[in-house]
């Protein structure tokens, strides 16, 4: 019969708590506000849920407001606006850009201006339209973070 070695045991344990820390550290919180008859703002918060996020959904009435409040310049403007470690991701961002975020110190947020077809939270029948989603420096420049071509 195998007996198990301390050490083996302690090493064990702390690959298991480890990865517990590892689970927790991806846990995302993220608070999106959107118009209250916004139907692809829900399958947006939907998606962000799909990959590991934690939606707050506030659902406000005056949306220019939120979106002046948090640094959204006009002409990065889209239906709804989220709030993820003090920057704004507007828009239909896909998920995995909004993680990246976390890595650009350079930027105030992310945006995907409009609402380009099959961006997440508005895939119709396989279609998508070419989008970019850009990033607003601190210095109020855009950048493209990320390029979708049209399928």
């Amino acid at each position: 019969m195998l007996q198990s070695h301390p050490l083996r045991r302690l090493a064990l344990l702390a690959l298991l708590a480890t990865s517990s820390l590892a689970q927790a550290a991806e846990s995302l919180n993220i608070d999106v506000y959107r118009d209250p008859n916004c139907g692809c703002c829900k399958a947006w918060i939907k998606h962000l849920q799909e990959n590991g996020f934690t939606v707050q959904d506030h659902v406000e009435p005056n949306m220019s407001q939120v979106k002046q409040d948090l640094g959204v310049a006009p002409r990065l403007a889209s239906c709804h606006t989220g709030k993820i470690n003090g920057k704004f991701v507007e828009g239909h961002v896909p998920a995995d850009q909004v993680k990246a975020l976390a890595a650009r110190d350079d930027l105030r947020g992310l945006a995907v201006p409009g609402m380009p077809m099959g961006s997440p939270g508005m895939e119709v029948d396989g279609r998508q339209d070419a989008y970019q989603v850009i990033g607003l420096t601190k210095g109020d420049t855009d950048v493209v973070v990320a390029e979708y071509p049209a399928k």
